[in-house]
């Protein structure tokens, strides 16, 4: 807002550095973390949006989806004439980097499923599985919030992500315990790598029709995923689902209820 009405479009070709966080860059200008919000757009089935900044920074709230979820259904959604389309995953794709890995194969729906091993007592070997079509994302994965180990936020502080963090915006972990008890779900931790997903492959700029696996993945290899998919058009084709109009929320509502926000 601040530099007369320049645009930054959320899509692969504008990823820039990817660590701790997701960020875009189109000449010069740099956002930073945006995952939650573009998450929060596809579990609320909204592929049609307009985000107004006066920062570099995406605000990180509760470190959740869940007060976005709550801005988008005061603000309401509209349907639209023009149906949404899709990229439907017509052959596999996998990356594996040492013990990591990402792959995304054809399906009928879009579904997503992850796995993470952090060598910590609340931690540990975590798996879930979320269908994006059945509505689960707004409970189960929505509320999940984003977490981080205490002896690495100087770190992140210096790359210029987490200005404002504390205790309110984030699950801090000591080495073998946890600042800031009680979890949400017993799992969290795992369901925020699936919040961190789905808004990462927000960046193909359509809905998945495909399986999408992850293990011990992160940032960089979504974001990999995303490049690639989008460099080779043999691995997808754009279509329709019959009967399904694309929803929009009424940006100016929502525009007001997120004033203040930062």
């Amino acid at each position: 807002m601040d530099l007369d009405g320049f645009e930054i479009e959320a899509v692969g070709k504008n990823v820039a550095r990817v660590s701790y966080a997701t960020s875009l860059m189109k000449k010069g200008v740099l956002i930073s973390t945006t995952e939650h919000l573009l998450s929060a757009f596809v579990g609320m089935g909204i592929d049609n949006a307009i985000v107004q900044l006066d920062n570099l920074e995406l605000p990180i709230l509760d470190g959740s989806a869940k007060p976005f979820i709550d801005l988008i259904k005061k603000a309401g959604v509209r349907k639209q004439r023009r149906p949404r389309t899709y990229i439907r995953i017509l052959r596999p794709l996998e990356f594996r980097e040492g013990d990591k890995f990402i792959g995304v194969y054809p399906a009928e729906t879009y579904s997503v499923s992850y796995k993470i091993n952090f060598p910590h007592p609340l931690i540990g070997r975590e798996t879930f599985s979320l269908e994006l079509t059945n509505g689960h994302y707004v409970s189960k994965i929505a509320p999940a919030r984003t977490f981080g180990f205490l002896h690495e936020a100087e770190a992140m502080r210096q790359q210029g992500l987490i200005r404002g963090a504390s205790s309110e915006n984030a699950l801090v972990l000591t080495r073998d315990g946890l600042v800031n008890p009680p979890l949400r779900f017993d799992d969290e931790f795992v369901r925020h790598k699936i919040l961190d997903l789905i808004g990462d492959l927000a960046l193909i700029g359509r809905r998945v029709l495909g399986k999408v696996v992850a293990d011990r993945a992160g940032h960089a290899m979504h974001t990999a995923l995303v490049s690639r998919l989008l460099r080779d058009r043999t691995l997808w084709e754009e279509t329709t689902l019959a009967d399904e109009p694309t929803e929009n929320y009424s940006h100016h509502e929502m525009r007001a209820a997120m004033q203040g926000m930062n």
